[in-house]
């Protein structure tokens, strides 16, 4: 039995970038910045894609700088890069459950943007 589950609380790295199809599907990308213990540390940075409802939440209420937590699965995308016929890959994590984290505060403010790499104000500290 193999158990493929990711959960993370970081900050969008960018607005999503969302498209919508013929089918009705919309999908949703956006990086999410994840610090580390010490503030001295730069963040880890994932690429997120959302599917369906979810996706449409994120179009609507993620703006960069925005506190998330997601949970979700990692998958590896691969293709063939067009122009030098070589086989690339990304690594991709397709979250199944988004939570806006964010006060009401930070979400009229634009989220404040930055703020990655320094110590978390006291409302990001949950305890």
């Amino acid at each position: 039995m193999g158990v493929n589950s990711i959960t993370l609380v970081g900050r969008a790295g960018r607005d999503p970038e969302v498209r919508y199809f013929e089918s009705g599907s919309v999908v949703a990308n956006l990086t999410l910045a994840v610090n580390r213990r010490s503030s001295g540390d730069e963040p880890d940075w994932f690429n997120l894609e959302i599917w369906g409802k979810q996706a449409q939440v994120a179009a609507d209420y993620v703006r960069k700088g925005s506190l998330l937590g997601i949970i979700g699965s990692f998958k590896l995308d691969r293709w063939t890069d067009r122009t030098s016929g070589e086989e690339r890959s990304k690594p991709v994590i397709r979250v199944d459950r988004l939570e806006l984290l964010g006060s009401k505060r930070d979400a009229e403010a634009g989220a404040g943007g930055g703020g990655f790499g320094g110590e978390p104000s006291e409302e990001e500290v949950p305890f």
